[in-house]
């Protein structure tokens, strides 16, 4: 299908966007990527650039730096080394090898059954008997007794089998940089998924060459590889909705003109919960079902992002590409400016910093609350004065990560990105990370078709969850929604399912 993207920011991506300041190629985003490429991948984002029939070239790296109450030690996706790291850290090592042990043993069945049902199968309407139903034999083969948890809290399905205080901090760190909570707030089943793509032998991580915008780009090529077209500095203002049903949008562009695109089939809207509520006619916005629906969830704090271009040659050391900062477990890791990220992404790719260069993305992976900077004036003295305290904790991650005392001092350029950055770039109410579901409280997100006709919703904000792939998944639920089931199948038999 020839499809119409409408993207409010100058430059495609999203959260996923990359600008260029000086040479140096910035994320906007997070950089930790895996099961990207390959025709076995379980990746919802790796099925659908199959389905495109679009290749996604990416380097292969296995390790990250952590930096932890216990210590700093470098750890690497697969099972087996973390026993050496249990060895040195945990306090009953024994014991704590043997918990891993058991633990991915327990999960070894949960993580078959997270993806016995490929996502790109989900469609949202009768034909789904058809599309998902010839998966099912894989479901029902890899149930086991607990499989009934996956919906529920990962910190209940773990409960008994793991003690370790370690291995508990472990999988509450893993939940949060997955979902944004803990793991009495994370679904089960995104930590099985998860637990499929990094515990496996041999398993890697990926990153795209060029960076996220190398996935961007590949996303744009496949949009037009079927006629569609992206429409840039593009805001829509209105959803049109009449007699029950989305008819198309209102438009304001970035040369002050305004426009309305009508819809041949459908709107869907990639804006949040809350932001996609405030797009609809006024009698709407307030209606019961939409609110109990759509916009009734809590959300999760918000970013403080570092971006920074320094000089390679006087590090002590070559950095690591990835650190992970996590100041004291008591508080939790989602006390606000208790955990941070530190990505270097021209460690794996050169070519995103000038010749001797590295570029440097620190950030607090949704753990800033957004309540300080409501209601400040960007670039005011306030703010700029609450910039430079609350961006503090990322220059002194950065530091160890680079291994030297003062950073800035290495600095040719560094920017710093704020909940209100977040908002504004974004276009995410509070600059939200995306909704803080209850799983103890059985919350679930909605699936992308809504009470309005013709109107889908995809996104951070609809089945399955928050993250890349969660995005990716709903996406295609909506696509394989608005086509037909004969169109469905052959994509599935062309991508090997």
């Amino acid at each position: 299908m020839s499809v119409t993207v409408l993207e409010s920011h100058d430059v495609p991506g999203g959260a996923a966007h990359a600008w260029v300041k000086e040479g140096y190629h910035f994320e906007s985003g997070p950089s930790l990527y895996s099961g990207m490429t390959g025709r076995s991948s379980t990746n919802p984002l790796a099925q659908v650039f199959s389905a495109l029939e679009i290749d996604l070239p990416c380097y292969k790296y296995k390790n990250w730096m952590c930096h932890l109450p216990e210590g700093s030690f470098l750890t690497q996706v697969g099972a087996k080394q973390f026993f050496d790291i249990l060895r040195q850290y945990s306090s009953a090592p024994d014991q704590a090898v043997k918990e891993w042990e058991d633990l991915q043993t327990f999960m070894e069945p949960l993580a078959r059954a997270s993806v016995a049902l490929p996502p790109a199968s989900f469609r949202q309407d009768i034909g789904a008997v058809l599309t998902a139903g010839k998966f099912l034999p894989n479901v029902i083969g890899s149930l086991s007794p607990e499989a009934v948890k996956l919906t529920g809290p990962f910190s209940e399905l773990v409960k008994g089998v793991v003690k370790d205080e370690f291995i508990v901090n472990w999988l509450d760190l893993l939940c949060f940089l997955l979902s944004g909570l803990d793991a009495s707030g994370t679904i089960a089943a995104e930590v099985a998924f998860m637990f499929n793509e990094w515990y496996q032998p041999n398993c890697e991580l990926d990153f795209p060459v060029g960076g996220s915008q190398g996935m961007v780009d590949a996303l744009v090529d496949g949009l037009r590889k079927y006629g569609g077209e992206i429409k840039l500095g593009a805001h829509v203002e209105e959803i049109l909705v009449e007699d029950g049903s989305a008819k198309g949008v209102r438009v304001r562009y970035r040369n002050g003109e305004r426009g309305t695109l009508l819809a041949k089939k459908a709107v869907v809207s990639n804006a949040s919960a809350w932001n996609t509520k405030e797009l609809l006619p006024v009698d709407l916005r307030a209606a019961s079902n939409w609110k109990e629906e759509r916009a009734d969830f809590e959300y999760c704090p918000s970013f403080m992002h570092l971006h920074a271009g320094i000089d390679a040659s006087k590090l002590p050391r070559t950095p690591e590409m990835h650190h992970i900062w996590v100041g004291d477990w008591k508080k939790g890791v989602t006390s606000p400016q208790n955990c941070v990220l530190v990505s270097i992404a021209s460690v794996v790719d050169p070519s995103l910093a000038p010749e001797g260069k590295h570029v440097v993305h620190a950030y607090t992976p949704g753990n800033e609350p957004y309540e300080p900077w409501k209601g400040l004036e960007r670039g005011s003295e306030e703010y700029e004065a609450l910039k430079r305290e609350r961006s503090k904790v990322l220059w002194d991650a950065v530091g160890m990560a680079l291994g030297v005392e003062n950073p800035e001092e290495l600095c040719e350029v560094s920017m710093v990105g704020t909940p209100l950055t977040h908002e504004r770039f974004l276009r995410r109410k509070f600059g939200t990370y995306g909704p803080a579901l209850k799983a103890e409280a059985g919350q679930t997100l909605p699936f992308v078709k809504t009470s309005i006709d013709n109107l889908l919703c995809t996104g951070d904000s609809t089945f399955p969850g928050i993250g890349l792939p969660a995005v990716a998944a709903s996406g295609m639920l909506a696509a394989n929604s608005l086509t037909s089931v004969g169109n469905h199948l052959d994509m599935l038999r062309a991508i090997g399912l």
